[in-house]
């Protein structure tokens, strides 16, 4: 009535262009924020994990080492799941590979 009916029809695309424009603006702050998040969190506990497989993959027969209960001792015995570690002369005890989180350097254990 009021608009005629082709004026109408030329201002509806510029209309959609619009609205899609300002909710691409309303949506980059969400989009920073993963972002941001990816490389505050994500990635270093990726990098992190990438360095826990890596040093349980290079155990070997004589290390010393420290496993997540705060047992240190050398390992005697090495296998794909688990290992034996001696804690004290003649006392051996046998643990999963991934109960180790950190190498020591040689001569810690006395």
């Amino acid at each position: 009535m009021f608009i005629s009916s082709a004026f109408a029809q030329t201002a509806a695309p510029a209309a959609a262009s619009g609205d899609m424009l300002s909710s691409l603006t309303s949506m980059a702050p969400l989009v920073l924020m993963f972002v941001v998040l990816y490389f505050i969190m994500i990635r270093p506990q990726m990098k992190r994990q990438k360095e826990q497989r890596n040093m349980l993959a290079a155990l070997a027969k004589g290390d010393e080492v420290a496993t997540s209960g705060g047992v240190l001792g050398r390992i005697t015995k090495i296998g794909d799941t688990q290992l034996s570690l001696e804690i004290a002369a003649g006392v051996e005890v046998q643990l999963q590979r991934s109960a180790v989180v950190q190498v020591l350097p040689k001569g810690t254990l006395k």
